[in-house]
């Protein structure tokens, strides 16, 4: 039995706990009012095996009773959680996905067993003391990137992390599917980007400067239904899907299987295969109406396997638009001619033109293109959103302009970025951002009015994983911290000077133990173990305080 004040996020309010409570067992039902049916089916396939409990359907008005409505005098995504000894538990959700929000935080009151998928100790009976929870979140992206074309995760994993996400209250999942290292979506009428560009016949091992290398092919790619099932799965749990499809640099997994897409007038590109290391790549794609045409396909594809519906985000859709050098379009004739037809100023503008064409192609289908502060430069697509990257300045140029921004600044919530200064961190990449860092990262900036910061649709942390080969080293990067984000994505904090990062750190102590029944490698708060560390593997270690800018 774990105590309200062990929640992880912090809820808004609460009243108890007190002695007298409510305890699960044999005789505890499930009543579930309109529009709660993906929660009462989660309680039932999760809770359900963790507490060896069938928690079959009774009546509303019994004493043992898990109830479960919507009550649309709450806000969205608030919940309420009453727990009483004599009326037994009510969970009401300004919508559904409140009521769902709510039942994690039931979980979270049942102690870690759980968290397990069977029950360790058959026969218990869980108890939770009288209380009553009131609870809602402070923003409406609070979203994880995951990099799935660097390193590919198998499908099951991508499912994992969407329950790990749905533990810790967070609702999108940015799916980073494309890159030069890979590409990693079935597009039936382009199939090459798959049977070449899904697999690399060699990795670089650590960082860009390293002479170590993985001399294994690597490898992987979803199928459509892959994708279709990794999307109802979110569903289920009120996520959104955000894909992300690179265009028009991090491009040349997908120039290796169709060469035409390159700049063919600068360069062979029918000798390019899918890279094998890490940085910025020079081989973009084409500015020609046969890549637009092409991409377009993707884009078609896309579209139907992540429909725009009742998800919170899914009508956006992530075009990257970052780190795209123009060397090969200052010396492409072709790119050069289509310059002077559009009457462009330059190459930012080009890749400006790249960009809005798919944001009104996404537009004239119901979509919003979301993409990288790169695309600021050169002039930004009426109805972008930007994802701010590089620090807070494009997100504030871009609030301050009336664009939509999800704050993700590489140097406060990336999380492949090393977690301590010691030797014994695996592969350091970046500036040390330790748990207390994260927990004290402010998504708003302070230069923002309150018309512009309304803007902010939410904060992201991202997990890039050049140097995270496997599942253990991405759940190494990215537990506890992800903790720590979660409960600034959702609770209502103080200013970050202010925060009491000891009561998250106690807290943290029983959140350990669920993170334990869940098998997350995480990294433990003295350091790692042994068999977390790469040792002789470089990294890419930056000294100092990461600029706050």
């Amino acid at each position: 039995m774990t105590s309200t004040t062990d929640l992880i996020p912090a809820p808004r309010a609460l009243d108890g706990p007190l002695r007298c409570g409510f305890v699960f067992d044999e005789r505890t039902t499930l009543w579930a009012g309109p529009g709660t049916g993906s929660t009462e089916r989660w309680l039932r396939s999760v809770l359900g095996p963790a507490l060896d409990l069938p928690l079959p359907p009774g009546p509303e008005d019994s004493p043992q009773a898990v109830r479960l409505r919507v009550d649309d005098t709450l806000e969205p995504e608030a919940y309420r959680l009453a727990v009483s000894a004599t009326w037994g538990v009510e969970i009401r959700g300004g919508d559904p996905a409140g009521v769902f929000w709510g039942a994690q935080t039931l979980r979270q009151l049942l102690g870690p067993e759980a968290f397990r998928r069977a029950p360790v100790r058959p026969g218990m009976r869980y108890g939770i003391p009288h209380q009553t929870v009131e609870d809602a979140p402070r923003f409406r992206w609070r979203g994880l990137l995951l990099d799935v074309a660097r390193h590919f995760m198998p499908k099951d994993g991508v499912l994992r992390y969407l329950d790990l996400m749905a533990a810790h209250k967070l609702n999108v999942l940015h799916l980073h599917l494309t890159d030069d290292q890979g590409w990693r979506i079935e597009i039936k009428r382009h199939p090459k980007l798959t049977e070449t560009g899904s697999w690399r016949s060699r990795t670089k091992l650590g960082h860009r400067a390293s002479p170590l290398w993985d001399e294994r092919p690597h490898g992987g790619f979803y199928t459509q239904d892959d994708i279709r099932e990794i999307v109802a799965y979110a569903a289920q749990r009120h996520i959104s899907v955000v894909p992300e499809i690179d265009v028009p640099g991090h491009s040349q997994a997908a120039i290796a299987a169709y060469p035409e897409l390159g700049n063919t007038d600068v360069i062979d590109t029918t000798a390019l295969s899918v890279w094998d290391t890490w940085g910025i790549n020079p081989n973009v794609l084409a500015p020609t109406d046969t890549t637009l045409r092409f991409y377009e396909g993707v884009f078609e594809e896309v579209l139907e396997l992540f429909p725009a519906d009742a998800a919170a985000f899914s009508a956006f859709v992530h075009i990257g638009g970052d780190e795209c050098p123009k060397d090969q379009w200052r010396r492409s004739p072709a790119a050069q001619a289509r310059i002077k037809e559009l009457g462009l100023a330059g190459e930012d503008e080009l890749q400006a033109w790249f960009v809005g064409h798919f944001d009104r192609w996404l537009a004239a289908r119901g979509r919003r293109l979301i993409g990288w502060d790169e695309i600021l430069e050169g002039g930004l697509a009426p109805g972008a959103a930007v994802s701010s990257w590089r620090g807070y300045a494009g997100g504030i140029a871009a609030a301050r302009a009336g664009h939509d921004v999800v704050m993700c600044p590489e140097q406060q919530v990336y999380l492949d970025h090393r977690q301590a200064a010691g030797e014994d961190e695996p592969v350091p990449i970046g500036y040390v951002r330790t748990l207390e860092d994260v927990y004290r990262f402010e998504p708003v900036p302070p230069q923002l009015t309150a018309e512009e910061a309304g803007h902010v649709l939410g904060t992201q942390a991202n997990v890039w994983t050049e140097v995270l080969e496997d599942h253990a080293r991405v759940d190494y990067q990215t537990f506890p911290r992800l903790a720590a984000f979660a409960e600034v994505a959702w609770s209502a904090l103080p200013a970050p000077a202010e925060r009491d990062f000891a009561d998250f750190e106690r807290r943290m102590t029983a959140h350990y133990a669920r993170l334990d029944a869940l098998g997350v490698a995480y990294r433990p708060p003295g350091g790692p173990k042994p068999w977390q560390r790469r040792p002789g593997i470089l990294g890419r270690p930056i000294d100092g305080a990461p600029p706050n800018r």
